[in-house]
């Protein structure tokens, strides 16, 4: 892949991501780095997360409660995502090794890593379910 030429509003959504563990859709990224970046465009932030995704320099998280999330922690980590509100969540999970030897065990090749996402309530829409009844 060719060098890829430095952009200024390229790396303003990176720091955003880095700054953040809330797992921001592509539009809320936007909103946040537009405050910076007064002419940047919604179409300029979609392509430069999908590039940052595509080189690994973040990761695209997707939901299936709307909208692609980001993260800009890259390390290998497990996911929660709330059934009730969307909300992405990391897990402080010890990495789960064991799952790719045994996922290898039916598998007709090598499997070198995973990832996982959870799924349930979070701790937020628990709270307001118990305080609505």
């Amino acid at each position: 892949m060719a060098t890829l030429k430095y952009s200024r509003q390229r790396e303003a959504i990176k720091d955003y991501l880095i700054s953040t563990y809330d797992h921001p859709t592509a539009d809320t990224v936007y909103l946040n780095v537009k405050q910076e970046h007064p002419n940047i465009s919604l179409g300029t932030v979609y392509r430069n997360l999908n590039l940052l995704a595509e080189i690994g320099e973040i990761n695209k998280i997707t939901t299936p409660y709307g909208g692609d999330r980001f993260d800009g922690h890259t390390d290998p980590h497990y996911h929660f995502c709330c059934t009730k509100c969307g909300k992405v969540i990391d897990l402080d999970l010890k990495k789960l090794h064991w799952v790719n030897q045994e996922a290898e065990k039916n598998f007709d090749g090598t499997i070198e890593s995973h990832s996982m996402m959870f799924y349930g309530t979070c701790g937020g829409c628990l709270k307001a379910a118990a305080e609505n009844e």
